[in-house]
């Protein structure tokens, strides 16, 4: 392994984050409480996260070539993610959400473009070399070839797979999903992925079942509820931390960073869930779902404050 900590291989965007009291209508148009431009995605965001938190981190995926992709691309740079194998063509960016978040509980409400899943990393477009140089490879399921192939890579080498899979809120796991399972170590997943993909709803009993699938650590995270995780050895639930919420845009992709950054360290599980529940916590009291990301430092002192001390 080389000079890197973890490489992210997934989606990241440019959002423009609307904050507001009610959606507008062509009769109502409202106002705005908040405005940003900020990165998003999956895994761009969970890198800008480690990156923040000390790891070494770079990121792989595709970007276009006009002012839009420049701010993607800065989003990501200007927290020191290192960008050198990220892939730009010619044309407008398509990786653009538009986020319109409720003043009053910070839930979101998402609108990304039609040419959102048209940019797509192709497998011959990977640097083997680059993706082994690290013992953590993030994915989220974008780029679902170039992720197998980068997932069978790092396996190779000695290196672990983590994963992604968001909230389905009642929707089927697809089939591409629970293929590139089977080359995944860590499994982080949102509300309802467990039930959909298991039919179980208990979170305990849901991880258990998806041990079954490939990974040897599965989280499942549940906003308030905190997170569930289960491992061949152990089973235990971290509770959330009370916060003033601003915004909860980028809160599990925020948790996915800050988790690998707690392994990177050595950390037992239960002090790596607490730890990425603190630096999710906190990233929620911001509008954006990177601008509240805090240092280790900053998580570390809010640790401090709820009289817990990281090792």
């Amino acid at each position: 392994m080389g000079e890197l900590d973890i490489i992210g291989l997934g989606l990241t965007t440019l959002d423009v984050l609307m904050r507001l009291s009610d959606m507008p209508t062509w009769e109502r148009p409202g106002r705005l409480s908040g405005f940003g431009l900020d990165g998003g995605g999956m895994v761009g965001t969970a890198c800008v996260a480690a990156a923040r938190l000390g790891a070494r981190v770079g990121y792989v995926g595709t970007a276009g070539s006009d002012l839009v992709a420049d701010l993607k691309v800065r989003s990501l740079t200007d927290s020191g993610v290192d960008t050198s194998r990220l892939v730009r063509r010619e044309g407008p960016e398509g990786q653009v959400v538009v986020v319109f978040v409720d003043e009053t509980t910070g839930e979101r409400a998402f609108c990304g473009l039609r040419t959102f899943g048209d940019n797509v990393l192709r497998p011959e477009e990977l640097d083997r070399d680059y993706i082994t140089s690290a013992p953590f490879l993030h994915l989220d399921g974008f780029h679902r070839q170039a992720a197998l192939l980068a997932a069978q890579w790092t396996h190779e080498a000695g290196g672990r797979v983590c994963i992604d899979c968001a909230k389905t809120s009642g929707r089927a796991v697809s089939q591409d999903m629970i293929e590139l399972l089977s080359h995944v170590d860590i499994l982080i997943c949102g509300s309802g992925f467990g039930h959909s993909l298991t039919g179980h709803a208990d979170p305990f009993a849901a991880g258990e079942a998806m041990l079954g699938l490939g990974p040897g650590i599965v989280v499942q995270t549940e906003g308030e509820g905190g997170s569930y995780t289960v491992t061949p050895e152990e089973r235990f639930h971290t509770p959330a931390f009370e916060v003033d919420v601003v915004d909860t845009t980028g809160a599990g992709d925020v948790f996915h960073g800050a988790y690998l950054a707690g392994l990177l360290r050595g950390w037992d599980l239960e002090t790596v869930a607490e730890f990425a529940t603190a630096v999710s916590a906190i990233e929620c009291m911001t509008l954006g779902g990177r601008a509240g990301i805090p240092t280790f430092d900053q998580t570390r002192a809010f640790l401090a404050d709820r009289g817990i001390a990281l090792p």
